[in-house]
């Protein structure tokens, strides 16, 4: 796990003099409203304070539907800053506690960490065999540029864990120098509007999911 270093619901309540000298911002309700504060470099601490607590008035279930964000309380996290000469994303898809496909994302977040729409991902399965051809919501990248990590087992069994009470999730881990930390755990990837191809490949997805599981509840209408 990463640390923790504070939790607020007013973004003028943060005491940055109290703070480590790098901290990764981001909101526990809504998508992609990160930011750093890095001690040793320029930071508009008005701006922040303005933007994030914009977004903690939002809700975020309006933008997407996703329902578990619709009554959420809406919190800025403040957390330890993954040092890494390339961060790299490892998102498990994950099928009623089996995670059976791979994605792996470079360049998601730009330098001031906000979010990079640019970012590239590639798809493999689980014995780390790149999926060609398939493409889902963002470009591939050369595969050549990153290797298999040694402790790859390792990270699935984190991922089975973490996924074992949920019909259907997205388990996102990241590996530096062999260590292994959680980044979150999303229900509905992409909002579930990315577009997949070749199109037989969003079918099966769909269908990994099991609409019968018992983790599922079901609330017939009023």
């Amino acid at each position: 796990m990463t640390n923790l270093y504070g939790v607020y619901d007013d973004a003028k309540k943060i005491d940055f003099g109290s703070l480590p000298d790098k901290v990764f911002f981001k909101t526990n309700h809504a998508s992609g409203k990160n930011a750093v504060f890095d001690r040793n470099k320029p930071f508009d601490q008005k701006k922040f304070e303005r933007e994030f607590n914009f977004a903690l008035r939002q809700n975020y279930y309006w933008q997407s539907r996703e329902w578990n964000y619709k009554d959420i309380k809406p919190l800025i996290l403040a957390e330890q800053f993954l040092e890494s000469e390339r961060l790299v994303d490892y998102k498990f898809l994950c099928f009623d506690g089996e995670p059976r496909l791979l994605f792996v994302e470079t360049d998601i977040a730009r330098e001031d960490g906000t979010h990079n729409p640019k970012g590239k991902r590639n798809v493999y399965d689980m014995n780390y065999n790149l999926i060609e051809g398939l493409r889902i919501g963002r470009d591939n990248f050369d595969a050549s540029v990153l290797e298999k990590p040694k402790n790859f087992e390792t990270m699935i069994k984190y991922a089975e864990m973490l996924s074992q009470p949920f019909p259907h999730c997205r388990v996102d881990l990241y590996n530096i120098k062999g260590r292994i930390y959680f980044g979150e755990i999303t229900f509905y990837h992409g909002g579930a509007t990315q577009e997949i191809t070749p199109e037989e490949w969003d079918e099966r997805l769909g269908s990994w999911i099991d609409l019968n599981n018992n983790k599922i509840i079901k609330v017939t209408p009023e």
